[in-house]
């Protein structure tokens, strides 16, 4: 899915090290995050996230350089995280997927968006992200969306990017005792968004199905509506085993739904 920045937020250029400078308000403002999410994910997430974080072992009090989380990921299964630019498309996005690339963006949010940003910023590339890319069934399922929008017309990109959203940046799943929990990256790095996925009565949660995925259209700048819970880690496995291709080229034939956050209002 596309990368981006608005006006209010500019990309931090990596020098020849890959090394980026922050000031001290910078990584205060992480710290601020990691001191006020630390909790909320220990309370909330799923362990496997839990677990993908221990190993990581991030800096609470300092923003990490994506070559840190770099060295940590590729001793677990070969990942790395990169810096990016303000801007990259879906082109570049899959692309890196597929080459076991993760983009981070460099800037962090101001604390007008501490609670949520519309932008993935470096809070949550790495808080968010990097613990997930640790877990095996994720890892595999994100080079394999990768591969996949490699290959296929772009107009169909953001078709390929809705199964991307409703699994690893904002799937539930069910743990080892059948709850539904929270599992991805976007839930995370939010502090309020964790909660209302966790213990709202406002969203709907439905059972991962992918054409209904596919056909669910989505909006950044508000808490999701509509969250889809996965049986199990494995699940990510099986969807990458069909022809999802197929499954695209149906889904453009159903066309989009009624966006669930009108059909919330009309209700």
């Amino acid at each position: 899915m596309s990368r981006y920045t608005s006006d209010q937020y500019q990309a931090k250029q990596a020098n020849a090290n890959g090394w980026i400078n922050y000031s001290a308000d910078e990584h205060l403002i992480w710290s601020e995050l990691y001191q006020a999410q630390i909790s909320l994910v220990n309370r909330h997430m799923v362990k496997e996230y839990i677990e993908g974080l221990t190993h990581i072992n991030m800096p609470s009090h300092r923003i990490p350089q994506c070559s840190e989380i770099s060295e940590k990921l590729k001793n677990i299964n070969g990942w790395q995280v990169e810096p990016v630019p303000a801007l990259i498309g879906y082109d570049r996005f899959f692309n890196m997927l597929a080459n076991k690339r993760f983009p981070a963006a460099s800037f962090i949010r101001s604390r007008a968006d501490f609670d949520y940003v519309k932008e993935p910023d470096i809070f949550h590339e790495i808080f968010g992200h990097a613990p997930l890319l640790t877990h095996n069934c994720v890892a595999n399922f994100s080079q394999h969306i990768g591969k996949l929008g490699q290959n296929m017309p772009s107009e169909n990109h953001s078709w390929l990017a809705r199964l991307y959203w409703f699994t690893i940046e904002f799937g539930l799943i069910k743990n080892n005792n059948n709850e539904i929990v929270p599992m991805g990256s976007g839930l995370a790095s939010s502090p309020t968004e964790l909660i209302y996925a966790s213990n709202s009565a406002k969203p709907r949660r439905k059972l991962f199905d992918v054409m209904d995925v596919l056909t669910t259209p989505y909006r950044i700048d508000i808490k999701q509506p509509i969250y889809y819970v996965l049986e199990s880690f494995e699940q990510l496995t099986e969807i990458t085993q069909r022809d999802l291709l197929a499954d695209i080229e149906q889904a453009k034939s159903l066309g989009l739904q009624a966006p669930h956050h009108m059909l919330a209002q009309a209700c």
